[in-house]
């Protein structure tokens, strides 16, 4: 990967066996990425860059407006989502701490080892979520797989940087952002059939939109939602 900067701006340029150029901006620092034919000379992707300056600061301004959460203490009175709602936050210490309880009535309890650090309180909680969002996916993945007429042969749940999800298209493999536990259902899903709709077409083109206007016709006010939530740093 090759880094080029324009107007002060910071891009990737990843070359690929494609056809057409692909400008992307991605959560949640509004990281720029260009993907570029594999004999595309360097001033012709800088001319590019260039062209859609305007169309990239637009994009990167997006997201430093966007609301964003401190770095979480995991302590008592903390506020954290789960599913698109936000709960409390209790802490008990106990002598075999290690999980987390929710309840409409008492919002989030975490129950951790006497004297744990943030560390290890931050471990446990994203361990929950990873465990309470592989227990969504199957029946969804399911679901779309038969809906779709694709098949999936794997996919895991991981901390990403820039993105909500990837598809390995030769492999059909997917992974998913462990961030999208914190969002609703619906953005779950959103992101599970964008990444599936690759398995028809690699690209972010014409027939691609067409295939998300097909399965999930409200995809674009979906991919609204999911770009204007907050996003969290170390939670």
């Amino acid at each position: 990967m090759k880094k080029i900067t324009v107007s002060g701006v910071p891009i990737d340029v990843v070359r690929k066996n494609i056809k057409n150029i692909n400008l992307s901006v991605s959560p949640p620092n509004g990281r720029v990425r260009i993907s570029a034919p594999l004999r595309i000379p360097d001033d012709a992707i800088r001319l590019f860059a260039v062209s859609n300056l305007g169309w990239i600061q637009k994009n990167r301004e997006k997201f430093k407006n966007r609301e964003r959460t401190a770095p979480k203490e995991f302590k008592d009175t903390e506020t954290h989502y789960f599913q698109g709602r936000r709960y409390g936050l209790r802490v008990r210490e106990i002598a075999r701490g290690g999980r987390v309880e929710l309840s409409e009535k008492d919002g989030l309890t975490l129950y951790v080892k006497p004297g744990s650090s943030v560390e290890y309180r931050r471990r446990v909680f994203q361990e929950w979520r990873r465990r309470e969002l592989k227990k969504t996916i199957p029946e969804m993945l399911a679901h779309w797989e038969k809906k779709m007429n694709v098949q999936v042969h794997f996919w895991g749940v991981k901390r990403m940087k820039t993105k909500w999800g990837s598809c390995n298209i030769l492999r059909k493999r997917i992974w998913l952002n462990l961030e999208l536990a914190k969002k609703p259902v619906q953005l779950l899903e959103y992101v599970l059939v964008h990444e599936m709709t690759h398995l028809l077409e690699r690209r972010h083109n014409a027939e691609f939109k067409a295939w998300m206007d097909h399965f999930l016709p409200g995809w674009r006010t979906l991919k609204d939602a999911l770009n204007k939530t907050p996003i969290g740093y170390e939670d």
